[in-house]
């Protein structure tokens, strides 16, 4: 009867000791998932700051204005364009206001009887 007593509290003792070790990697691991959660949330948020800042970055009245003052571009004119060929020489085109079409002309010849 002594023996089977104390076989059965080794038993609830290791049972025990199970329970406890159980639990205690069951809250560990809790923790690690709450942390985990908390940390996805805040590269969504994160995430979905850069997105804005990205969309506000690439607005074209801004890019055109990083163009003209960083770049010094400007805009395209007849009186700026240079013709290239393709063996790359320039072709040189005298600029006349009977050289550039107006768009009463373009609209005139447009039309058929």
């Amino acid at each position: 009867m002594l023996r089977l007593n104390l076989l059965l509290l080794l038993a609830v003792m290791a049972c025990s000791m199970y329970l406890v070790n159980t639990q205690y990697e069951s809250r560990r691991l809790f923790t690690e998932l709450d942390r985990a959660q908390v940390e996805a949330r805040r590269l969504e948020t994160e995430h979905q700051r850069l997105q804005v800042e990205k969309r506000a970055q690439a607005t074209p009245l801004r890019v055109e204005t990083l163009a003209r003052e960083k770049l010094q571009m400007r805009s395209t004119t007849p009186a700026i364009t240079q013709y290239v060929t393709d063996d790359g020489s320039p072709v040189v085109m005298a600029i006349t206001p009977a050289a550039v079409p107006s768009g009463g002309a373009a609209a005139a010849g447009g039309r058929r009887q």
